[in-house]
């Protein structure tokens, strides 16, 4: 008999094991090592929004308040006048020349005329120098006398001596010298008209009283004040969710004979009302006050004219002159008269001389002879040859230069006459005399602002917008209330971090787990569920589809 191939056995074992599993009721799509359960399906909503009424659209009236316009005007500020206006006298400048120092004569002394002239004077003369010119020998080998004896002229230099004498340096003047002695003034004070006498016109100025007077500033007028729109407030209700039906678990059934414990499970189906939101809105109230053309609430209030007040200046006195003498006015002035005139007086003008110093020969010079005695040698002597000689010398006499002043024409006088001396003065005389010129001052005006009603107070209709608020709602997309086979959590792989991690990200959440204990506690449990349902998740189990919304898969 043939063998049946292994691989085949095992696929149609696995394939009549999962038929039998669809069979019996469990999911047909389970995974080996996977656990399932079954998990209550929550009802599916839709959340809408929808603006509801709450104040329905009016019409708002304004007023509109009076205008004016203003009015400028010219009022009398100060009446017209006649002005007095004092012309002052004219003067015209007179010019004359008045004396001041009277003329003179003075005499300038015309200085005597040299001529400079250098000339050579000696200052050390000439004289004969004695030069030595020392004797020549020669070498002669053999002989002991190496240097004869010999004479020696020594050079004695002549001696000077230093005297002091007078050199004229300006030949003395023959003629008189002429001085001048200046002349001496004396002063003498005299008193001149400056300016004439003359008249002066005093205006006295006009006088006025100030006058106070009423005006209407601004007339009367009327305003209207808008009442605002009283509203009362009316409510009513508005479905928000519909009424529905859910599966609520019961308590099994103690009489149940089965071994599967959910087999014995109650579901019964609930009632869930229809819930509702109260919604207020505001409905405007009649009028209370004066209703306008427009169907605007006014009250009317009565506005009093204005009153001002103003001042006027009105003429009391005209304007009048008033004469005033003005004195003539002097002035003093002071002039040089001479007392005593111009003279000269003669000198006479000595020679001037310089003292210099020069050297004079007082011993000229000589020559002195000393015996120089013979030197011997024991291998080499020196013979005389030409004797030691003395050369005599010129030396030339040292000459200076000196400057002197030779006298070539005498001193003159020279008569000058010094005119007077004269000051210009300028003086006013009246040419025309002070008169008053009559000006017609014309009345000042000022201007004045008054308001008077342009138009009159009236309303203004404004378009009020309805008012809405914004209610949301859940709306029923397919009911629940039934099981469906769920991939869950085996329980081998739920471990007290894990338990952890579901209690902290329900806490971020906004759902209360109790305390972070790592139990599955009943808030947990009671956290969970209600995160499942708001969020239309399956209830009641740690299945893989809540653990991916929580962030956990």
């Amino acid at each position: 008999m043939k063998r049946a191939n292994p691989i085949f056995l095992l696929v149609a074992a696995l394939f009549f094991a999962k038929a039998a599993t669809a069979q019996d009721g469990y999911p047909a799509y389970a995974e080996p090592g996977k656990c399932y359960a079954k998990c209550m399906i929550a009802d599916e909503y839709e959340t809408t929004t929808e603006q509801v009424l709450i104040r329905e659209a009016g019409v708002k009236t304004v007023a509109v308040p009076s205008t004016f316009t203003t009015t400028t005007e010219q009022v009398l500020a100060k009446e017209g006048y006649s002005k007095l206006s004092a012309v002052p006298a004219q003067f015209t400048t007179e010019t004359e020349s008045m004396l001041v120092k009277e003329g003179y004569d003075t005499y300038q002394v015309s200085a005597a005329a040299f001529e400079t002239v250098t000339e050579t004077y000696e200052i050390k003369p000439a004289y004969t120098k004695l030069v030595q010119v020392p004797a020549v020998f020669e070498t002669v080998t053999e002989q002991y006398e190496s240097e004869p004896a010999y004479t020696k002229l020594t050079v004695i230099p002549a001696t000077f001596e230093t005297i002091t004498e007078k050199v004229l340096v300006e030949e003395a003047n023959s003629g008189p010298s002429q001085t001048v002695i200046k002349p001496s003034f004396k002063y003498e004070t005299e008193q001149y008209e400056s300016k004439a006498a003359s008249t002066r016109l005093e205006v006295i100025p006009a006088k006025f009283e100030t006058v106070t007077e009423t005006y209407v500033k601004q007339p009367a007028s009327t305003k209207l004040t808008p009442i605002p729109t009283q509203y009362e407030t009316v409510s009513e209700r508005k479905e928000v969710s519909p009424a529905t039906t859910r599966w609520e678990q019961k308590r099994a059934d103690r009489n149940c004979l089965s071994a599967d414990p959910n087999d014995c499970l109650v579901w019964c189906l609930v009632e869930v009302p229809a819930r509702f939101e109260t919604i207020t809105r505001q409905v405007p109230k009649p009028c209370t006050g004066i209703t306008g053309g427009d169907g605007g609430c006014y009250t009317e209030t009565a506005i009093p004219e204005v009153m001002g007040t103003r001042t006027v200046q009105k003429l009391v006195s005209p304007a009048t002159t008033r004469v005033i003498e003005v004195p003539a006015q002097y002035a003093t002035h002071r002039k040089a008269v001479v007392d005593k005139p111009a003279s000269t007086t003669n000198l006479d003008i000595p020679g001037k001389y310089k003292t210099i110093t020069r050297q004079v020969i007082k011993t000229p010079a000589t020559t002195r002879e000393e015996l120089v005695p013979a030197k011997y040698s024991t291998r080499t002597v020196k013979k005389l040859v030409t004797p030691a000689t003395t050369r005599e010398e010129l030396v030339p006499a040292q000459m200076g230069t000196r400057t002197v002043r030779k006298l070539v024409e005498q001193g003159a006088i020279e008569t000058i006459p010094v005119p007077a001396e004269y000051k210009t003065v300028t003086k006013q005389v009246v040419s025309v005399p002070a008169t008053t010129r009559e000006e017609a001052v014309p009345p000042t005006y000022r201007t004045e602002t008054r308001q008077e009603i342009g138009s009159a107070a009236s309303t203004q209709t404004v378009e009020v917008p309805a008012q809405y608020k914004t209610v949301t709602s859940r709306r029923l997309v397919r009911p629940g209330g039934f099981t469906e086979w769920k991939e869950i959590m085996c329980p081998s792989t739920i471990t007290a971090a894990t338990v952890r991690q579901i209690q902290e990200a329900l806490r971020s959440r906004g759902y209360d787990p109790g305390p972070i204990d790592n139990v599955m506690g009943v808030r947990t449990k009671s956290a969970l569920t209600k995160y499942q349902r708001d969020n239309g998740l399956p209830l009641g189990q740690l299945d893989i589809e809540t653990l991916r919304s929580l962030g956990l898969r």
